[in-house]
């Protein structure tokens, strides 16, 4: 299977962090294909962990400064998908602060942001193009609220660190949301399920990401430094009504797990084949796990 079956983002690419500048010139292509963001918006929008919202109004609520409005950094923000879904949930005014590589998904992603929050006070937005995994406690003074979506997964346990770091030192919560479990259910279960899972995780490993151990250590990470950490799950639930988003997925599953495990590329094809047509006719129900994690930091307050 070609990885030009697959948009990018979906599967694998060499690169797959949006995030990351590190060797990169300001002019590389992007790693992830708008299209891709936007097929996949709804179905994070239905995951997300609406449970872990009431802690971190409660916790919004009381930071020091709290009344002159809520400042949001939304890290490797892709198309905005984000904001689009916590501002209007959240009350008062709200400044978005969206950082990533690429510059159009910020252009589209500032264009595209909500304008009122969930009690009609406004919302406003600033970009930031640069490396979000060498953040700081500085770059993040005056920030009320740390967020991404999608992005522990694709941080080395270096990078987590300096995130958790940032987070802690500026005293500010972090939602992170729709991180990777590493388990798939699909059904009809078929025997080469498990390998082919087995194998995208390990794709997901590659280069000294943590992939699907990502959340777990990002856990510990915050409670280490002695935040309070709260875990969700959120898992795609993909039926008749998101086939294409299903077929894409399903490439890109696939093609990253044959990428990683070449010997299997004659049965993952037979494989594919076979779950592509049962989305097309709408009969294949597939879960995608994923956790989302709520970190409440101690508050600083300032002299």
């Amino acid at each position: 299977m070609s990885s030009a079956d697959v948009i990018p983002g979906a599967g694998p690419v060499a690169e797959r962090a949006t995030v990351r500048l590190r060797e990169g010139g300001p002019d590389d292509p992007p790693r992830y294909a708008p299209e891709w963001l936007q097929l996949r918006e709804p179905a994070d929008a239905s995951a997300r962990a609406l449970d872990l919202l009431d802690p971190l109004r409660i916790r919004l609520a009381n930071l020091p400064g709290g009344k002159a409005g809520t400042v949001v950094h939304d890290l490797g923000c892709g198309t905005g998908s984000m904001g689009r879904w916590l501002a209007p949930r959240l009350d008062g005014a709200q400044h978005w602060v969206l950082h990533d590589r690429d510059p159009y998904l910020l252009h589209f992603a500032a264009v595209a942001s909500p304008r009122a929050a969930a009690d009609g006070s406004r919302v406003t937005v600033e970009t930031r193009r640069g490396d979000v995994a060498r953040l700081t406690p500085d770059a993040l003074s005056g920030a009320s609220l740390v967020t991404a979506s999608a992005l522990l997964d694709v941080l080395t346990r270096e990078e987590i660190d300096a995130l958790v770091d940032a987070c802690v030192g500026a005293g500010c919560p972090a939602l992170l949301t729709l991180s990777v479990a590493g388990r798939v259910e699909l059904s009809a279960a078929d025997p080469l399920d498990a390998e082919i899972q087995d194998a995208f995780n390990a794709h997901q490993r590659r280069d000294g990401l943590l992939g699907p151990d990502a959340v777990t250590y990002a856990a510990e990470a915050f409670d280490a430094r002695g935040a309070t950490v709260k875990l969700h799950p959120s898992a795609w639930r993909l039926g008749p009504d998101e086939a294409a988003l299903t077929a894409q997925w399903l490439r890109g599953w696939v093609g990253a797990a044959v990428e990683e495990r070449p010997e299997l590329a004659a049965r993952a094809q037979e494989y594919l084949q076979a779950r592509l047509a049962a989305a097309a006719a709408g009969e294949l129900r597939v879960a995608v796990h994923h956790t989302d994690l709520l970190a409440l930091a101690r508050p600083v307050r300032s002299a």
